[in-house]
């Protein structure tokens, strides 16, 4: 397993190197020590690789994620996993703002909990965070799945479109046009299988209530006009 040091070793040289994997790779698991806080760690990789960062990690970590896997065996700064198109990232401590914001695919799981705008314009990433979440996570979310075992902050799903929102705590407010809808059996199958993939045991998806659009803000309307 190829250990990376950075203490000895650039930022830019892990990256360079993690960039230089094909798919067809026999280096698939990395590791990477003292990892100081720096940001833009293993972001842009697209070899189904695992790197695991051991300690806590900066801005932008495993940003433009492909089909690798990291774990950030610490906390995570600003934008973690921002723009993810697939893979996962596994924050096993807390998340600061705009965790897998814009994302469009893949699985960003955090163990603590996640500041503010958690979510934001994700476009399809599956997001479990098991401990709860700031204001205005899921602001402007298009598609996916954000999944709360804690608590959400204020106006949540402000301007949401089409996401999937599944809280099991309090939620302190809703955002414009987020209302809480019905839990049909259908959701109640993909919130057991997002819980699964996450790793969460013992916990039901009876516990968890929905939230989604109210769709009446999709084309501009003068009555309208306060709540954008």
């Amino acid at each position: 397993m190829p250990v990376v040091d950075l203490a000895r070793t650039s930022r830019r040289d892990l990256n360079a190197a993690l960039h230089a994997l094909s798919p067809e790779t026999n280096e698939t698991h990395w590791r990477v020590d003292n990892p100081g806080g720096e940001h833009a760690l293993a972001v842009g990789l697209k070899a189904p690789v695992v790197v695991e960062i051991a300690g806590h990690a900066g801005y932008y970590c495993a940003g433009m994620n492909q089909l690798a896997t990291v774990v950030v065996e610490g906390n995570a700064g600003v934008g973690v996993a921002e723009n993810m198109m697939s893979g996962r990232v596994h924050v096993r401590g807390d998340a600061s703002q705009s965790a897998g914001a814009t994302a469009q695919g893949g699985l960003l799981v955090i163990d603590g909990d996640a500041s503010a705008r958690c979510g934001i314009s994700m476009k399809g990433v599956d997001i479990v965070v098991k401990g709860s979440i700031g204001p205005m996570s899921a602001f402007m979310a298009q598609s996916g799945n954000l999944v709360v075992l804690g608590d959400a902050g204020d106006a949540l799903g402000d301007s949401i479109y089409e996401a999937r929102l599944f809280v099991r705590g309090t939620v302190k407010s809703l955002g414009a046009d987020c209302v809480e809808k019905e839990m049909r059996a259908e959701h109640r199958d993909l919130l057991g299988q997002l819980l699964r993939e996450a790793g969460v045991e013992g916990v039901e998806v009876s516990e968890f209530r929905r939230f989604g659009s109210a769709r009446k803000l999709y084309n501009f309307h003068v009555d309208n006009a306060a709540a954008y």
